[in-house]
């Protein structure tokens, strides 16, 4: 036996095996997200290399309400999303776009890991709910979203389901960076 395995298979209960595919993608992402962070403290989920850039913890709920806004406006084809309805939360609550010289955001101070990892396991329940559903012939429609400033973005179901994997990744990739920046300037024994 080797001593390391990596496979992809798909879950069961899915109509379509793309879509099991896609929901695995993301589960491993997440594995690897939370493996990361697994020791991480309130103080460096706040930490900014210098005000106006994200944190940590701002990131993770980024995640979880971007899976959010994807599922709703763009899998079930809602004409608005509702973060509240899934998080339970009136703000918004990554706190993006920060503004240029903004500190982290208050409503996430002291949080602890738990509340992000919440955050994001409800998230990932919403959008199993919807992609559990989805058929291979669903997977070919075409929607339209009008963006906040008034162009217009068409895609098919498929493109959303590889672009919530795209920018789930892209974000675990800028928390592990942080981690790294964290431990070279404020030191790993802060923790």
């Amino acid at each position: 036996m080797p001593d390391v395995q990596s496979y992809l298979r798909p879950p069961e209960g899915f109509r379509s095996r793309e879509a099991a595919l896609f929901f695995e993608q993301l589960e491993d992402q997440t594995r690897i997200l939370l493996e990361t962070v697994k020791d991480i403290t309130p103080r460096e989920l706040e930490w900014q290399p210098e005000r106006g850039t994200n944190t940590i913890g701002m990131l993770l709920a980024h995640n979880a309400a971007a899976e959010i806004l994807w599922t709703q406006l763009g899998l079930q084809g809602k004409k608005e999303w509702d973060v509240k309805s899934v998080l339970g939360s009136d703000v918004d609550i990554d706190g993006m776009p920060i503004e240029p010289d903004a500190g982290p955001p208050e409503h996430l101070k002291g949080k602890q890991l738990s509340f992000y990892v919440d955050l994001l396991a409800k998230a990932r329940a919403t959008f199993k709910e919807t992609a559990v559903t989805l058929t291979d012939a669903d997977l070919e429609k075409e929607r339209t979203r009008v963006r906040d400033d008034g162009t217009k973005r068409d895609y098919t179901l498929r493109w959303v389901l590889y672009h919530m994997h795209e920018h789930f990744a892209g974000h675990r990739g800028q928390v592990q960076l942080l981690r790294h920046l964290y431990a070279a300037t404020v030191g790993s024994t802060a923790r």
